[in-house]
């Protein structure tokens, strides 16, 4: 009866566990705006298994990926544990967990990633919520660079009050830390500049830390939490695990 019902599925000479695994990397292609090489791979032991929606775990793996709003990521890896599925909505297109789950999770940001996600409307409009010395900001051209003494530099165009005021140049080098694995900060700040630039960038960097809480980043239905951060070779890379309650849907 089982070979009968996987045999039979609605994708020719694929498996049960095939068709999970397509139906699953097209439900996460479609979170993204752009995506390159997306694979997940589920592994359901014996395969029989997946009528009654049980899966063993799944690895992801998806590269070049572009989030609805701008962010961008070089990679993330996913490896879920044990997860229950409502089989039956593979059919529609659907991946529905009937129970909560959580993965370990690896992801990678290069210099243009941040520099590309520091300039999109999403980021900027958050950052000109600030106001200096009872001034509205406006940022411009801002850079994000990845030092080999694992620090991160920040350089932006900054125009305090009138759009016709001459703009300030702002640049400072920090650490990035995580603190209670739901917040990223930049600590150890060094700004350059005149006294007047260096309190900007010291606004600049308390109002961006206000910013980092990982639960305003993370798609519906998921909690991301850090346990450590790496820097190298011009990248930025994150470990922790994703609590998933829901599969997200896109906004």
């Amino acid at each position: 009866m089982t070979s009968f019902v996987l045999g039979n599925l609605p994708f020719p000479g694929q498996g049960g566990d095939q068709v999970v695994s397509k139906a699953v990397s097209t439900a996460i292609a479609a979170l993204f705006k752009r995506t390159g090489k997306l694979e997940a791979t589920v592994r359901a032991e014996p395969v029989a298994k997946l009528l009654q929606g049980s899966v063993d775990g799944f690895d992801f793996v998806g590269h070049s990926m572009l989030m609805y709003n701008g962010l961008r990521i070089k990679a993330m890896e996913l490896f879920v544990q044990a997860v229950s599925l409502d089989f039956g909505a593979i059919f529609k297109g659907q991946i529905r967990l009937k129970q909560p789950t959580q993965a370990s999770m690896r992801v990678v940001l290069t210099e243009d990633d941040l520099t590309t996600s520091f300039n999109t409307p999403f980021v900027v409009e958050k950052l000109q919520r600030m106001e200096f010395e009872g001034q509205a900001l406006h940022f411009s051209n801002t850079e994000m660079n990845l030092n080999d003494d694992r620090t991160v530099s920040l350089t932006s165009q900054v125009r305090i009050g009138s759009s016709s005021a001459a703009p300030q140049f702002v640049s400072l080098t920090a650490r990035v830390e995580v603190y209670d694995r739901t917040k990223l900060a930049f600590v150890d700040v060094s700004c350059g500049g005149t006294d007047t630039d260096v309190a900007l960038g010291e606004a600049i960097v308390a109002h961006v830390n206000a910013l980092l809480d990982l639960d305003s980043f993370a798609l519906d239905g998921t909690q991301l939490r850090i346990d450590k951060i790496r820097m190298r070779n011009k990248e930025m890379i994150f470990y922790g695990v994703a609590h998933i309650n829901q599969f997200p849907k896109k906004k």
